[in-house]
């Protein structure tokens, strides 16, 4: 049997211009390619304007599913690696921060004009699915109970409540965004999909302290993308580590820092090489001062904020370890593509990595000797792969479907 799948695409086409995607943009492309591939669905993209939807092209949105994948998923061997190990040879001294934003501009326009053309849907049949997996949009509580009064099942993907309970390491006002997020998605959501176990128990307690009963709800990790998915750990002679993600306050990375500089002072030139992988976010002045003017790390701490996937595997994979110092996490995907890849992974000891990466290194997020020891090992080669075995795409669909009483369809 056919249904139409309303799916909100709002988020992806803001960010499909972008050579690198977030956690969030990588799961909004993966919703995207199943639905449209789905022999029971009728895919009709939309996206939100106040309390109303609005239906995309359809033929423009697949080129764009399929561009975006291309772009993210990039060339090994390409510019963006290439800068890369021109940053790696630098001398030390030299400035160390690398990457361009101007590849997203035209791509980012284009999508901006069509979705300025977007029309009002014209009709939503009766047991029509609408699918949000990006966080946007979900401001109305009208638009939702809309849907419902239509005959429409709202299916909604919480990724985490950062905002709600840890909002110092959050933009001002985005606290109270979320709270209503995810207030109109316990109340109006029909399925809600979550990212882990450790996601699973943050909402249902906020769920009971705000008085609100929990709709259906599904565990499902996310899964990884093929650059990420086979063991070939080949660390390179010279040793370097890596961390991935936006570089903001929640990501511990002027702790990072400062343990660099004390590896600096004690190794010298035999100190590891950092490579920091990630736009830059909230609150990361103290980082970025760091790079910029403490002279110890010029040459030594690297930031590229544009790498494909191609790119950004192959530079784990020949490093001595990934990082993953966080103070707070829903899903760390990241730290799940280390571990995928056989790459050492030296972690905070938290919720989400207790459950996620168990048998990595795990250090308290505020342990400075315990993660100069594990850093100091693993640069000598004293950390070695575990076996691990990382959910699929696949994986993660079935669970969806059958919360949903569909076919895989995959």
């Amino acid at each position: 049997m056919t249904r139409t799948v309303l799916f909100d695409g709002g988020r992806l086409a803001q960010r499909s211009g972008r050579n690198t995607p977030t956690g969030v943009d990588r799961v909004c492309l993966a919703y995207a390619e199943w639905l449209m591939g789905h022999p029971d669905v009728r895919f009709v993209p939309v996206r939100t304007r106040g309390d109303r939807l609005l239906a995309l092209d359809g033929k423009w949105f697949a080129d764009l599913v399929a561009s975006t994948r291309a772009r993210w998923t990039g060339d090994a061997v390409g510019e963006a690696e290439r800068t890369l190990t021109e940053l790696l040879a630098r001398p030390r001294g030299n400035r160390s921060v690398a990457g361009s934003r101007h590849a997203e501009r035209e791509p980012r326009r284009q999508a901006v004009t069509r979705m300025l053309k977007s029309r009002p849907l014209s009709e939503i049949p009766g047991g029509s699915l609408y699918v949000n997996v990006g966080h946007s949009g979900l401001t109305s509580s009208r638009l939702l109970s809309d849907l419902a009064a239509e005959g429409a099942r709202s299916v909604l993907m919480v990724h985490d409540l950062i905002p709600i309970t840890h909002p110092e390491y959050c933009r001002p006002g985005e606290a109270a965004r979320h709270r209503t997020r995810i207030r109109l998605a316990l109340r109006q959501g029909a399925v809600l999909v979550v990212n882990s176990e450790t996601t699973a128990r943050v909402l249902k307690t906020f769920a009971e302290a705000e008085g609100l009963e929990r709709p259906t709800t599904v565990v499902a990790h996310l899964g990884l993308e093929p650059p990420f998915s086979d063991p070939d750990w080949r660390p390179a002679e010279r040793p370097w580590f890596v961390h991935v993600g936006t570089i903001e306050a929640r990501k511990n990375l002027a702790f990072l820092l400062t343990l660099w500089r004390r590896l600096e002072e004690h190794m010298g030139t035999h100190a590891p090489a950092l490579v920091l992988i990630g736009r830059s976010g909230w609150e990361n002045e103290a980082v970025m001062d760091l790079l910029e003017r403490s002279p110890p790390l010029q040459g030594l701490v690297h930031h590229a904020s544009e790498l494909p996937d191609a790119a950004l595997s192959r530079l784990m994979r020949a490093s001595r370890g990934v990082l993953a110092p966080s103070a707070v996490e829903g899903f760390d995907l990241p730290a799940v593509e280390a571990m995928a890849m056989g790459v050492p992974l030296i972690a905070s000891d938290i919720a989400a990595h207790r459950e996620l990466v168990p048998k990595a290194k795990l250090i308290d997020p505020l342990d400075g000797p315990g993660w100069y020891k594990a850093i100091e090992r693993a640069a000598r080669g004293d950390l070695k792969p575990v076996p691990y075995k990382a959910a699929t795409w696949s994986d993660h669909f079935h669970i969806v479907a059958e919360a949903l009483q569909m076919r895989p369809g995959i």
